[in-house]
C-alpha cells in the first residue's frame, strides 16, 4: 500500500476501500468530516499532536512511520517538486497535498488546511 492509503487507511480503518482508493483519485469518503475524526485522535492520543499544520504530528497521530525516510518517499509518492534536502518546506508541502488528496476523495476538510 502507498503512504497516502496508508494515511487514510489510519484514517478510516485499513479495510476500507478508501485507503485502497485514495490515491488513485477514486472518491470513496463522501461527507466525512477529516477535522473531527483526528481532533478525536488528537484528544485520545494523550499527548499534543499538532496535526493540522505538521505532517510529522499528523503521521505520529496516526501510528505511522514519519521519519525522514518516510517523509521522503510520501514526497516522491506525491511527486514533490522541491529540493527534498529542505525538509522544513517539504513537511510543510507535505501536509497541505495530504489534505487537499483527503478533500479530492470526498472528505470534508477544512478550506485553511487546503490553502
Amino acid at each position: 500500500m502507498s503512504i497516502l492509503g496508508d494515511i487514510v487507511g489510519a484514517i478510516f480503518g485499513t479495510g476500507t476501500a478508501s485507503a485502497k482508493e485514495a490515491s488513485g483519485g477514486t472518491a470513496t469518503m463522501s461527507n466525512v468530516d477529516i477535522a473531527a475524526i483526528l481532533d478525536n485522535k488528537a484528544k485520545a492520543a494523550g499527548e499534543k499532536l499538532n496535526w493540522r499544520n505538521s505532517i510529522v504530528d499528523l503521521m505520529k497521530l496516526l501510528g505511522l512511520d514519519s521519519s525522514l525516510k518516510a517523509r521522503t518517499a510520501l514526497a516522491d509518492e506525491l511527486k514533490y517538486p522541491g529540493d527534498k534536502s529542505k525538509s522544513a518546506e517539504m513537511n510543510v508541502w507535505l501536509h497541505k497535498q495530504v489534505m487537499i488528496k483527503l478533500a479530492a476523495n470526498g472528505g470534508i476538510v477544512p478550506k485553511d488546511l487546503q490553502d
